[in-house]
């Protein structure tokens, strides 16, 4: 069993957990992930390793309350325990050669998106850190992002927090003041990242994304997680997360990522008559 030591609610639809897992603790890497169980009804889903403590053997997670299993996830608090947590999965992070970056987050991508930063910035790189949110009150880590990076800009749709736009607007506005990047890192909604490959194909700026896909094993062994990446096949959970997002097959993600969308919303929605809970 597993730990729960810390949670943190950041949003109202955000929380933050750090969970005891020593031996993932000691190994784990920016860019890699876990798979948890919450008990033995429960099913199988991957979170980013958003920090970790080697010391205090912790890790931390960052998750947002979309689904049942999510929902259930977010009742749990401090001394509470997970049944499986298994890690650290997925490709660690390359940061080798990177010096001058701009990293962008979206809506609970940013908590994917800050240990990229934080590592990098750690190197001694200088790191643009662009984050988006729909609205203000959905901002999380400010603090930490501004911490990790050398420049903090924070939009949001509706500009709540006085800078309205997307995070390409940010990102274009960068660019057309002469802002140089070797590397752009996109982390976020499928949608949000195509539409930073597309701005930054148009510069020629290498560009890395994450992606998330439908997990399973973690293991490759399942398939759930494939993508087309430069034509050929690849499984996120084993050859990711990280791919070069200028080979993405972005219209294929995006198909798969929404193939059972009707499932997810009936099981939040559906209530056992007999006890009135979610099935």
């Amino acid at each position: 069993m597993y730990q729960i030591v810390k949670k943190r609610v950041l949003n109202p639809t955000v929380s933050l957990m750090e969970v005891s897992a020593p031996h993932i603790a000691k190994i784990a890497l920016p860019g890699q992930f876990i798979i948890l169980r919450i008990d033995e009804t429960g099913e199988r889903i991957p979170l980013t390793v958003a920090g970790y403590d080697r010391e205090a053997g912790t890790i931390t997670i960052i998750f947002q309350k979309v689904g049942y299993t999510t929902e259930r996830l977010d009742k749990l608090t401090e001394g509470d325990a997970l049944l499986d947590f298994v890690g650290p999965l997925g490709v660690a992070s390359e940061f080798a050669g990177m010096k001058q970056t701009a990293v962008i987050g979206g809506g609970l991508g940013v908590a994917i998106a800050y240990p990229q930063a934080k590592a990098l910035f750690d190197l001694g790189a200088q790191v643009d850190l662009i984050v988006g949110f729909r609205t203000k009150d959905l901002i999380i880590l400010e603090e930490e992002l501004t911490a990790a990076s050398t420049e903090l800009t924070v939009m949001t749709d509706d500009g709540s927090n006085g800078h309205k736009g997307f995070v390409t607007a940010a990102l274009k506005e960068k660019l057309d003041m002469g802002k140089k990047y070797d590397t752009v890192i996109a982390i976020g909604p499928l949608l949000m990242m195509k539409a930073v490959c597309d701005l930054t194909k148009e510069s020629g700026i290498h560009t890395i994304v994450s992606m998330n896909s439908t997990m399973i094993d973690g293991t490759g062994m399942c398939g759930c997680c494939r993508l087309t990446v430069g034509g050929k096949t690849k499984f996120a959970c084993v050859d990711g997360p990280d791919f070069d997002g200028h080979q993405v097959d972005f219209a294929e993600a995006i198909a798969r990522s929404r193939m059972f969308h009707k499932e997810e919303a009936a099981i939040i929605e559906h209530h056992c008559r007999l006890t009135g809970g979610a099935k």
